[in-house]
């Protein structure tokens, strides 16, 4: 009923090994792919205290400001320190504030801790509001809140039909 092929042989006879050399060329074994390790997360930029900047800054990493920087953010994680001042747009994945914005703030999640003052409006997704923070403007939720688009307030009235 079963038979033994081979297969499962351990080693061939040397009469096989001879009689199969010249039917098949002996080919080169394929490279195997071999996935790289994946890339250790950079550390967050760092702008101290004692660092001004006028400009707007942009990358997909994170950034912690404990300076001043005059412009707008786009991040993927920022973390604004209890010596930080902000004034410009400040958009970001997630958003953890703990010094000073004066300027819009967007982001998935937004938190703003004790030690927060922002003089603006917040968009975002969720947001965390902690005892202490001091919070001057609007509150918008929207589920894309890092895209460019205003959306339109409630409020606004439909166009009349025209008969």
């Amino acid at each position: 009923m079963f038979s033994k092929s081979k297969i499962n042989d351990p080693a061939p006879k040397a009469d096989d090994t001879k009689a199969a050399a010249p039917a098949a060329p002996a080919k080169a074994p394929a490279p195997e792919f071999k996935p790289s390790a994946p890339k250790p997360k950079a550390p967050a930029s760092l702008i101290s205290s004692d660092l001004h900047i006028k400009g707007n800054l942009r990358t997909a990493g994170d950034i912690q400001v404990e300076g001043e920087v005059d412009g707008d953010i786009r991040a993927h994680l920022l973390t604004i320190g209890e010596s930080a001042t902000i004034r410009g747009e400040v958009i970001a994945d997630d958003v953890v504030v703990h010094g000073h914005v004066v300027g819009r703030v967007r982001g998935l999640k937004v938190r703003l801790t004790s030690t927060a003052r922002v003089e603006g409006d917040i968009i975002h997704k969720t947001i965390a509001i902690e005892s202490g923070a001091h919070f001057e403007g609007s509150v918008q939720r929207q589920d894309d809140p890092l895209s460019a688009t205003k959306a339109k307030p409630a409020t606004d009235k439909a166009a009349p039909a025209k008969s």
